[in-house]
């Protein structure tokens, strides 16, 4: 429900499981993938979040579609599958609707985390045009940051799941503790209300930050060849261009020389005709990788902060001895 300028999520559902058409009575494991990624776009699944609505407000729920929700794991959301799930969805319903972004891996860790994003404006004008191309995006002055808008988050239970917490009965405990009656008669091994917590102390490097930073090495290697592309491209651009070059100076020097024996020129447009440029690629991906690369680097910085304190705390004893 849209209250204002807040937006309220209050319900949420999963689609149903299609099953992707099948290659030789097998399945492809990245058909699979990404006919599942491509889920909110599906036909059958607009048809399917309509009938849901309409239940809905049979049940008197004030129900309208203000988005869609999916999973990630270590911040791994920043695709194109996302980005044409919140196309479509800011285009044919509403340009107000977000994306919920739930991280499993840090729930995992006792936190929840949820994250909310839009598609900003230019970037919607831009992915209509689909003007991705180098001139473009110098003009606009596009960058990665201006893909996605985060929105604040707020979390908290309904009014009707609140009330029915607070008429839960609390069971009294059935025996009454005793109290000793000196110090001397306390159980040395009972333990202690302030019972020390050494595992905050351990200096193994966080799992989660590992992975992370295998992934952000994994983002940086796809850059890479993206920017190996383009530079192809480049180097290819280049020798037509010289082609084109070398052809219209020959094509002059034939017309001066027509032009001394009186005959008609040659056309100097033909080259046109005769090469072809190259095409650029799309800089799309390029931006969504380096957005998804600053993902990882804060989520990388996240992580390494309590384990570069402690280093620091320790480094007297990581560090060889100096020689005498």
């Amino acid at each position: 429900m849209d209250a204002k300028s807040t937006l309220e999520i209050t319900n949420s559902f999963p689609f149903p499981t299609i099953e992707p058409p099948q290659t030789d009575g097998h399945h492809d494991n990245n058909a699979i993938s990404n006919h599942t990624a491509a889920a909110p776009r599906h036909k059958a699944n607009t048809v399917y979040q309509n009938e849901m609505i309409r239940k809905l407000r049979e049940v008197n729920v004030d129900a309208n579609n203000v988005g869609w929700y999916t999973s990630a794991n270590l911040g791994n959301f920043i695709n194109l599958n996302m980005i044409e799930n919140q196309y479509h969805y800011q285009k044919e319903l509403n340009e107000r609707t977000v994306t919920i972004v739930h991280d499993v891996s840090r729930s995992s860790q006792g936190s929840l985390s949820l994250r909310a994003f839009r598609l900003s404006p230019a970037f919607m004008l831009a992915y209509k045009e689909n003007k991705f191309t180098t001139e473009s995006l110098q003009k606009s002055s596009f960058r990665y940051q201006d893909i996605l808008l985060e929105l604040p988050l707020q979390i908290h239970n309904s009014h009707l799941l609140t009330s029915f917490l607070h008429t839960l009965p609390t069971r009294p405990s059935e025996t009454q503790p005793s109290m000793p009656p000196s110090l001397s008669e306390i159980p040395s091994d009972a333990p202690s209300p302030l019972h020390p917590n050494l595992t905050t102390l351990s200096l193994s490097i966080d799992p989660f930050l590992s992975q992370t930073a295998d992934l952000l090495l994994d983002s940086i290697e796809s850059h890479h060849t993206e920017l190996a592309n383009h530079q192809y491209y480049q180097r290819s651009l280049a020798r037509e261009q010289a082609k084109i070059t070398a052809w219209q100076q020959k094509r002059k020097a034939e017309n001066a020389s027509r032009a001394l024996t009186k005959q008609s020129p040659l056309p100097e447009d033909e080259w046109q005709r005769l090469f072809k440029l190259p095409t650029e690629p799309g800089r799309l991906e390029v931006l969504l990788n380096s957005r998804q690369v600053e993902q990882y680097a804060r989520q990388v910085d996240g992580f390494a902060a309590g384990v570069t304190g402690k280093m620091f705390a320790v480094r007297s004893n990581l560090l060889p001895e100096k020689m005498e």
